[in-house]
């Protein structure tokens, strides 16, 4: 009996056993890297694909306010109305016009992965209105040899980011408000420039 035991206890604790214990450990940690690192691969939406699902492109879309856990994106702040436009300038130049009777307004154009490329608010524009002027150098310079009349009155921003998106937003301070801040986000323009 005592010899048997011997043999079951050296058979189990034999270097053989501990290298093919060390080995499945191995193999299952690096199958367990693997399928970490593989995860954002899967992740099927950037920002901008999400932003498609609000509506057509080259149109201001009001988003839903902003409560816990169904918030339409990241980060939007509760107290402010959101309008969000996606465009690709491979279709030419954006005019984004937008008027927002609010104590505070703010207009920012992002890339595809989330990231502000231009930014402004009621504080940096003259007064409640903006118009602005998206495009690339490209558009640029052939729009330099025949420019709109009222360039001047726009804001020109100039661009290597052929796609993104535009959030305008605006402050709600009170229930009285959020008529007129409705109605300014829904009557907010991202059009096409006439073709260059």
């Amino acid at each position: 009996m005592n010899d048997l035991l011997k043999k079951l206890q050296d058979l189990y604790i034999s270097p053989r056993w501990i290298l093919w214990g060390v080995g499945g450990l191995l193999v299952a940690g690096i199958i367990h890297v693997a399928i970490v690192l593989s995860v954002p691969a899967y992740v099927p939406h950037s920002p901008y694909e999400r932003v498609g699902g609000f509506g057509a492109d080259r149109s201001f879309q009001m988003l839903p306010p902003i409560l816990p856990r169904s918030e339409p994106l990241p980060d939007l702040d509760p107290s402010m109305r959101h309008a969000i436009c996606r465009y690709s300038l491979e279709n030419g130049p954006l005019i984004v016009s937008a008027f927002a009777p609010s104590p505070f307004w703010s207009l920012g154009l992002f890339n595809e992965k989330g990231q502000v490329t231009y930014s402004l608010n009621d504080k940096t524009s003259e007064g409640e209105a903006v118009r602005m002027l998206v495009l690339t150098p490209q558009q640029l310079s052939i729009l330099r040899e025949n420019p709109p009349e009222d360039l001047e009155e726009m804001i020109v921003v100039e661009t290597n980011e052929l796609r993104g998106f535009a959030l305008f937003r605006a402050f709600a301070p009170s229930n009285a408000y959020l008529p007129q801040i409705s109605a300014a986000l829904r009557s907010a323009t991202c059009s096409d420039l006439p073709k260059i």
